[in-house]
């Protein structure tokens, strides 16, 4: 596994989010991430820990759930682990690097997604703990 998280991004409170707009845009963001990243319907679902019929409803925009304190973690690692691909990689590997067989430590030749959905939120964190600090951030 990926070293231990000394700290963790956004350490503030995550909230559960009850308005519809603001569900939307979180939603949204992450739809598009999973569509960047070329991600299958199971492992999207995966990732935001929803039944692959919920995870239906939000490609599609007919989601109409509350998104609790779980979800909004999620939402939050997986967006942050987009922008930051975005910031450090010009060109196709910032889509491509979440699905790529990665022989770095921590990896042990499996794709960060692989990682992600195994180990759900704390492997979430410390993929976007990694990015951050190939980014030059601790």
């Amino acid at each position: 596994m990926l070293e231990p998280i000394q700290y963790a991004p956004d350490q503030g409170i995550v909230q559960p989010v009850a308005e519809a707009d603001k569900i939307a845009a979180i939603v949204k963001a992450v739809v598009r991430a999973a569509d960047a990243w070329d991600l299958s319907n199971a492992e999207a679902a995966a990732l935001f820990d929803v039944p692959s019929a919920t995870w239906s409803r939000m490609k599609s925009g007919t989601f109409k759930g509350v998104l609790d304190q779980d979800k909004v973690t999620r939402a939050s690692l997986l967006i942050g682990v987009f922008k930051g691909l975005r910031l450090l990689f010009n060109g196709p590997l910032a889509y491509g690097w979440p699905k790529t067989a990665n022989s770095g430590p921590g990896f042990n030749g499996k794709s960060p997604v692989q990682i992600m959905c195994a180990g759900g939120i704390p492997a979430m964190m410390k993929v976007r703990q990694h990015i951050d600090a190939l980014r030059g951030g601790v």
